[in-house]
């Protein structure tokens, strides 16, 4: 049972994580808008994909969970 607390402890912390980067998301301007993220605009069509954006976060949070696995 206290393997389920773990879990949801964690969880928690990173849907907390997850809800002050969201409201913070304005404040930090490079987001989203990094060199190799798609975004292609045509008349009636635009499409946005953060490629390099989402390769960074999932470094950063790679190295987060191996820092907490140990």
């Amino acid at each position: 049972m206290s393997e389920l607390g773990k879990i949801l402890i964690v969880f928690g912390c990173l849907m907390a994580a997850l809800g002050v980067a969201l409201v913070f998301s304005d404040k930090i301007p490079w987001l989203g808008k990094l060199p190799g993220d798609i975004s292609i605009k045509r008349e009636n069509f635009s499409f946005y994909f953060p490629l390099v954006t989402c390769i960074l976060i999932s470094l950063i949070l790679s190295l987060l969970f191996s820092l907490f696995r140990k």
